[in-house]
């Protein structure tokens, strides 16, 4: 395990669990933290060791969102639109977003404002019970500035989106669930069991095929159904070249569970 500007970072079996560490600040962002978080998970994405990543937080937030103490220095120091701290966030929810292998957020705690938009980023949502979301961003006179505009319609449709940034209330996690921000909702004591259980069976699956279904899903928003049936057929080949896709089929043919190595 290795700590730096107040992230933990443990590998294990196919697994790396990411937990922000602020718990002071309820996990909240500094541009230390973003700065960090964008550096390891350039590693963990090029890390053949790596096949699924979890993030969490400890205490009782996720992640609290920018850090307002580092914002309130910035602005007495004369230099909030130049401190650094949009331009960081921006760079860190590209690469969260764009990551080759999957990714859960398990959301223990409170998510809001970029805390959200860190959530929203990785490929599955896991939630318990006491977590709560909140946008944030209206209630400090901000519009959102990490990705929350682009991926809340997305997800529970403009009108619920609008609901949810203007009126700026926190949704428990069984209103996240049925609007569609969250994909799984379970008591406190059982989030760490269940995103293990997810993500062993994550890592035992065949992640180059993941790459490749993650990549059409996020490129398809922008193309016509005849384009996405071209990538699919180029994603195809690329799959079916590869030393899983050989394993599956030798697997299929011998009546037995595949081992796949992610290649």
């Amino acid at each position: 395990m290795t700590t730096q500007h107040a992230v933990l970072c443990l590998k294990e079996a196919g697994i790396a669990r990411v937990t922000l560490n602020r718990e002071a600040q309820r996990n909240a962002l500094d541009v230390p933290t973003l700065q960090h978080l964008l550096v390891l998970f350039e590693q963990l994405n090029d890390d053949p060791e790596v096949r699924v990543l979890v993030l969490s937080g400890t205490g009782r937030s996720f992640c609290a969102g920018a850090d307002v103490a580092e914002w309130a220095a910035a602005e007495a120091r004369g230099e909030l639109e130049s401190y650094g701290w949009t331009e960081a966030a921006h760079r860190l929810m590209a690469r969260l977003y764009s990551l080759d292998k999957p990714s859960i957020a398990a959301i223990n705690g409170s998510a809001v404002g970029a805390g959200l938009d860190l959530a929203l980023c990785c490929d599955l949502r896991v939630a318990a019970q006491s977590a709560r979301f909140k946008a944030g961003y209206t209630g400090m006179a901000y519009s959102p500035d990490a990705g929350a505009s682009w991926h809340l319609p997305r997800l529970i449709g403009a009108e619920q989106a609008k609901r949810f940034l203007f009126l700026d209330e926190p949704w428990s996690a069984e209103r996240a669930l049925a609007a569609g921000l969250v994909g799984e909702v379970c008591g406190d004591e059982q989030l760490p069991t269940r995103v293990a259980e997810l993500a062993q069976r994550l890592a035992a699956g065949p992640t180059f095929a993941y790459a490749q279904t993650k990549r059409l899903i996020r490129d398809g928003a922008g193309y016509s159904l005849p384009q996405q049936l071209q990538a699919e057929l180029a994603a195809g080949l690329l799959c079916g070249r590869s030393a899983d896709a050989a394993e599956a089929l030798r697997a299929s043919q011998e009546r037995r569970a595949p081992r796949f190595v992610g290649c």
